[in-house]
């Protein structure tokens, strides 16, 4: 496509036309010369290509500015000539090297208070501290203000000095010839980096940073309820900031280490119960130990069979977002099947094997480890 083509013209709007304007004819005239709805339609193909680009430029305000800046309603040319080409290069290419993508930018003044980098850490804690909370004191590396120079990087006594090449702006220009004519392009200060100042003797402790390396230490309350990727932000704590800016956040990355006693589903908790086989069959009252309250007493209806879960409430973690209060306990039930019996013990069990009529083989070599595979 010509650049000389008239983009407003191509979507059939107004050269004042609103954004919903622009887009509501878009959508109209994409429609109509899409390539599936006009198989085989060389024209159709083209014109769909146009609409996309035309579209493309007046839909984005930076883009759109810049054409009706440098662009032409008429055909003419704006530079004072005529020329021809792609669209993508002239207002893709174009601008972003010629005006390093800085068109109608307010360059940052270099001395502006700047924020400070963010940093983060990891930080690994038990199931039990996530379930209480818990305050670490941690050691955070950072560049800090150097109290020597107070950040200023130059020699007690000295100060700063306005950089001659660039006048303390940061940045200079440049005269570039291009085909489209004379153009001045900015570019950072070789002689300053940017900064708009120069130092003549540098601070002994930050070598002309004005910025130090240090481990700070820092108390950190982790809050109960958390879980492994939880991020914790402790505002303030990152690296010193800039020409007096404010300092960066620290963001801290909560990994939980896993428990032995204990399984983690979100809020809820999931541990084993063991119980004697009377016990299950009967129906007892047994001591449950949970992560947070101790040993509690739960009880065991009569007929609990293996793998049977009970649900403890109110004694799984707290929960850090959403509704408060705690999650749910869950007690996976095993049987315990002992593998070695007294004279008595195997007496009654096979009492109670005859009176439920089951045959058992009592006495039979490995009987009783065969009996106990069936509750595992």
């Amino acid at each position: 496509m010509s650049i000389l083509e008239d983009l407003y013209q191509i979507l059939g709007v107004a050269r004042d036309a609103s954004p919903a304007e622009i887009k509501k004819a878009y959508r109209q005239l994409a429609r109509q010369y899409h390539p599936d709805a006009n198989p085989g339609d060389k024209e159709a193909e083209e014109r769909f290509k146009k609409i996309n680009a035309a579209y493309s430029v007046l839909s984005d305000p930076e883009k759109r500015a810049r054409y009706d800046q440098f662009g032409s309603a008429d055909g003419s040319d704006p530079f004072g000539g005529g020329f021809g080409g792609d669209f993508g290069d002239l207002f893709g290419d174009l601008f972003s090297q010629v005006f390093g993508g800085g068109m109608g930018r307010r360059q940052a003044d270099p001395n502006a208070p700047r924020r400070g980098a963010d940093l983060e850490m990891s930080l690994r804690v038990s199931l039990l501290e996530a379930a209480n909370g818990v305050t670490h004191t941690l050691e955070v590396p950072r560049w800090e203000t150097c109290g020597t120079c107070s950040g200023s990087g130059a020699k007690a006594g000295t100060s700063p000095e306005t950089c001659a090449t660039c006048g303390g702006r940061g940045q200079v220009e440049q005269v570039q010839r291009t085909l489209f004519g004379q153009f001045v392009s900015v570019t950072v200060c070789p002689n300053c980096q940017g900064r708009g100042k120069t130092i003549r003797e540098k601070c002994s402790d930050c070598g002309g940073r004005g910025q130090v390396r240090r481990k700070h230490k820092l108390e950190v309350k982790v809050p109960a309820g958390v879980e492994r990727g939880t991020r914790l932000r402790i505002t303030g704590a990152g690296e010193a900031g800039v020409n007096g800016g404010p300092q960066g956040d620290l963001f801290l990355l909560i990994d939980v280490e896993p428990s032995k006693d204990f399984d983690r589903d979100g809020a809820d908790l999931h541990t084993r119960l063991l119980l004697t086989y009377p016990q299950a069959v009967l129906g007892a009252e047994v001591e449950l130990a949970t992560l947070i309250d101790g040993v509690e007493k739960v009880e065991v209806p009569a007929g609990t069979a293996h793998g049977q879960v009970l649900k403890i409430r109110g004694k799984g973690m707290p929960r850090l977002r959403g509704p408060r209060g705690r999650g749910d306990l869950y007690a996976h039930v095993l049987i315990d099947i002992p593998s070695r019996l007294t004279d008595r013990q195997r007496e009654l069990i096979t009492e109670l094997a005859g009176e439920m009529e089951t045959p058992v083989g009592a006495g039979e070599p490995g009987f009783f480890e065969k009996f106990k595979k069936l509750f595992d």
